[in-house]
């Protein structure tokens, strides 16, 4: 693949290095020459001083041929313009756009285009480890209507199989954690004592669930 990167940040030469050790061309633009200096003299890419938001700039980074654009810049603006420019005007399929607002980041979910709230999701994650009760959402689909939310279990659920978590509460386990590993289930996988569990929920259900999951199953332990 080729992938043009907005922003030389910390997150964009991070990510620049992880994608060209996958075997990818990567070409990053930033407006200041100065920050190329974070990709150290290995990397092998194209590097273009610019704005992100401008054609020229986009097609020096080899936008035209790219199969995915990420915008991480600093500013939401240039990063949601420069996003929907790579989607809209040069039919970049896989766009991502790193967006600082939650709320923007919300109705830009809602026009088709990824974003990571970076705000939000390191908040929430610093929240699961301080407050381990309530739910977490890890996910939200680019309609925000469906989400996966980590669901703390009441004790009792330990040793019944997740189908009958799944049949009481009506939601879906997307995915446990187990030993740190993450693990696809089936319906008939034991849950065992410390496995985070993660639900796939709509919005509506979304309490229901919480409130069920921490409630001793009928006929428990």
């Amino acid at each position: 693949m080729h992938v043009v990167i907005m922003g030389c940040g910390r997150v964009g030469s991070t990510l620049a290095h992880s994608l060209e050790s996958r075997g990818h061309s990567v070409a990053v633009i930033d407006q200041d020459a100065d920050a190329f200096r974070r990709l150290g003299p290995d990397f092998a890419g194209i590097t273009v001083t610019g704005a992100g938001f401008d054609g020229e700039v986009l097609r020096q980074a080899g936008i035209e041929r790219a199969d995915a654009f990420a915008a991480v810049s600093s500013g939401d603006n240039s990063n949601i313009i420069s996003a929907r420019l790579a989607r809209e005007t040069f039919g970049v399929s896989r766009v991502a756009a790193r967006i600082y607002d939650q709320r923007r980041a919300q109705v830009y979910e809602r026009l088709g285009i990824p974003t990571v709230a970076t705000v939000r999701w390191t908040a929430d994650r610093m929240l699961r480890h301080l407050v381990p009760e309530g739910n977490v959402e890890i996910f939200r689909d680019p309609t925000s209507t469906v989400s996966i939310v980590e669901v703390p279990v009441h004790k009792d659920w330990i040793g019944r199989p997740v189908r009958a978590l799944e049949d009481t509460t009506g939601a879906r386990v997307a995915y446990l954690i187990r030993f740190g590993i993450g693990t696809l289930p089936t319906g008939s996988t034991v849950m065992q004592e410390g496995d985070q569990v993660f639900m796939l929920v709509s919005d509506d259900i979304v309490a229901t669930v919480t409130s069920v999951a921490a409630t001793p199953p009928e006929g428990g332990h």
